[in-house]
């Protein structure tokens, strides 16, 4: 592992990013924006820069325009190469869930540091090979579970736990789409995607841990429509404060819908709205006693704000700590639970 800097502005990060369709661009477009942050290389199968230029990619929302890359970028078509630069000080993994496993834990034995978008695997069982891998390596490991990050639902995390408002008595989650009209091959095979469930709605159930403590079960129903996974799914949690806890995610949104995200949270002395369809007006605050309000937050998208964190991680020489390997692993056996809980129609403990 890279000697940590005894000033943490005095040196910059060189970071490698794997998979440039939508996800890339997004870390691509987000490292830009972190001046301790360098993209020392790229690496892609398919889409690969043109003159330093990697076209705009389809994705649920809007940020994955256009890249322009340093002259000297270097631009690698295998992991392989990656990992073998002795430059590369952390490997960002955007490529499809099934091939986190075995590039992660590669990553991670050449001693590098490694950030790998969620879901870590399509399985527990696979996901826990990571974390093993994770324990052992020298370098740090953090799941990309933007949410957490997202500056609306940081403000969510801080109001609970500081409470702010009191006791939080119910909480509502939504997040729904269109289905995916990019990679379909991949995320219409939900025994690579998981489909919605694992694509959409693992971010709520991170993020109800997160919020509560990791749930004591779950009842979820759903549907399949595109993947041949639950592509619709509608859960219920039980959590350890005892507030009623449920989540929506769906790809069954039709054609001009887009994507939105959304949380009610009825606190014992205020309600909090998040929708992003609202834009600037997003997140408004109905407190008793007090006219409602809007809250606006400062700061950088939860994609800007986990990969400074990451940056700033390897930087201090302290492992992440916001999110963990075993979170990532925790959310992909609550996701499992609500899969097992859609196709038997029971409650499945956690």
């Amino acid at each position: 592992m890279p000697t940590p800097a005894t000033n943490p502005d005095a040196r910059t990060v060189n970071v490698a990013v794997v998979g440039l369709g939508f996800m890339g661009m997004m870390h691509l477009r987000a490292y830009q924006q972190i001046s301790s942050a360098r993209i020392h290389a790229v690496c892609g199968r398919t889409r690969l820069p043109a003159g330093g230029v990697l076209t705009s990619a389809s994705g649920n929302i809007a940020g994955a325009e256009t890249v322009q890359l340093d002259d000297d970028t270097k631009v690698y078509p295998s992991i392989a190469e990656v990992i073998s630069d002795p430059e590369v000080e952390l490997v960002d993994l955007c490529v499809p869930t099934p091939l986190h496993v075995p590039h992660a834990i590669a990553a991670l034995r050449a001693g590098k540091h490694v950030i790998c978008e969620k879901p870590l695997a399509r399985t527990s069982a696979q996901a826990r090979e990571i974390v093993q891998a994770a324990q052992s390596a020298a370098g740090f490991f953090m799941p990309a579970m933007c949410l957490r990050f997202w500056p609306e639902w940081a403000w969510l995390k801080q109001a609970v736990e500081q409470n702010t408002f009191g006791k939080v008595l119910a909480a509502r989650f939504r997040r729904v789409s269109e289905p995916p009209a990019w990679n379909r091959e991949y995320y219409f095979d939900g025994k690579q995607s998981g489909g919605a469930l694992f694509d959409l709605h693992l971010h709520d159930a991170d993020f109800i841990q997160y919020l509560f403590g990791r749930p004591a079960s779950v009842f979820a129903s759903g549907a399949s429509r595109f993947s041949g996974a639950i592509d619709h799914v509608v859960a219920q949690y039980k959590v350890p404060n005892g507030a009623t806890v449920s989540a929506e995610a769906s790809w069954l949104m039709s054609p001009g819908h887009g994507f939105s995200m959304a949380y009610t949270a009825n606190f014992e002395r205020a309600t909090a709205d998040y929708d992003s369809a609202r834009g600037a007006e997003a997140l408004r605050l109905f407190e008793d006693g007090q006219s409602p309000r809007v809250i606006s937050c400062d700061g950088p998208d939860g994609y800007a704000g986990e990969l400074r964190y990451m940056i700033d991680s390897i930087l201090r020489g302290t492992p992440p700590s916001v999110v963990t390997a075993q979170d990532g692993l925790s959310a992909v056996e609550i996701c499992e639970a609500a899969e097992r809980s859609v196709n038997s129609g029971k409650v499945m403990k956690l």
